[in-house]
């Protein structure tokens, strides 16, 4: 664990800015089959996660991603006991959706073996013991191969926490109509599915395409998003469902929901996202610059 003058992450915020940061010191560094690792403690943020130099979760706002990820789909279902996550290696998505005592079984799916081990070494601060609770299972595998191939079937609640849909060629296919038709074959019937949605202020299109695949394939949808301090852009979520229309949804019964789960959140509660959810559909994406 040495320290480090003068070391800095130049990271892309969007296609024409970048987002300097100051690493204090490098705590671990790995190279995977896929990507490069690293676990570091940043200025301004404290420990975090980087991946490929992109930024995925830092101790100081981690929370703000995660809780906007997992709890407005989980507390829309009534009763979510059988969960899938696609991606989210760290473990803290994991962990925020094992708040809930309804949960049963949380089902988490990630190509990355070294990044899951890595997190388990290195970054409990961020998962918190959430891989060893009797109620989670780690597969490691593809995520599309696991719902192309899965005998699986009756998820309450899916959440992919996948890499952004501008990523590459790679990432396109997990945000396709066919990718969420195939979701849905293994989704319980009154499901609810969310996923991660990029940027929609710097990467519109990308954004769109997202959103309009969602909504060819399931009835409700529901846009919020929220600025990322450590990321340095604005982070979108859509929520989908055939069965729960997001905008039904009362603050009161949200948090009566979460207390009654045993659900202590430090950003979300239901005014928040109620709130946010009126400031995905008020977002001037015509005045976005192209």
């Amino acid at each position: 664990m040495s320290e480090f003058e003068g070391l800095f992450l130049v990271e892309p915020a969007g296609k024409y800015t970048k987002h300097l940061l100051r690493i204090k010191k490098v705590i671990a560094w790995e190279k995977t089959p896929y990507q490069e690792v690293a676990f570091v403690e940043l200025e301004g943020f404290g420990r975090a996660l980087i991946i490929d130099n992109f930024i995925q979760s830092t101790e100081g706002d981690e929370y703000i991603y995660h809780e906007l990820l997992v709890h407005p789909a989980m507390t829309i279902h009534p009763n979510p006991e059988k969960v899938l996550i696609i991606g989210g290696g760290e473990g803290a998505t994991l962990r925020e959706v094992l708040k809930h005592s309804t949960v049963k079984r949380a089902v988490m799916v990630d190509i990355d073996r070294e990044v899951v081990e890595f997190s388990k070494k290195y970054l409990e601060v961020m998962h918190r013991g959430s891989f060893n609770d009797p109620r989670a299972e780690v597969l490691i595998m593809d995520g599309l191969k696991y719902v192309e191939e899965t005998s699986e079937r009756g998820f309450d609640v899916v959440i992919l926490d996948l890499t952004d849909p501008y990523a590459g060629p790679a990432a396109k296919p997990l945000y396709s109509v066919e990718f969420y038709r195939k979701v849905k074959n293994i989704m319980r019937e009154g499901s609810v599915l969310v996923t991660q949605a990029g940027s929609s202020y710097f990467y519109p299109e990308e954004y769109l395409y997202v959103r309009d695949n969602l909504r060819r394939v399931f009835k409700y949808t529901g846009e919020y998003w929220t600025w990322i301090p450590s990321f340095a852009v604005n982070v979108n979520f859509i929520i989908a469902s055939d069965a729960y229309n997001p905008w039904d949804v009362n603050p009161e019964e949200f948090d009566e929901r979460l207390n009654k789960r045993g659900v202590k959140n430090l950003y979300v509660n239901g005014a928040r996202f109620k709130g946010l959810l009126l400031a995905g559909v008020l977002y001037p994406r015509h005045l976005i610059p192209r």
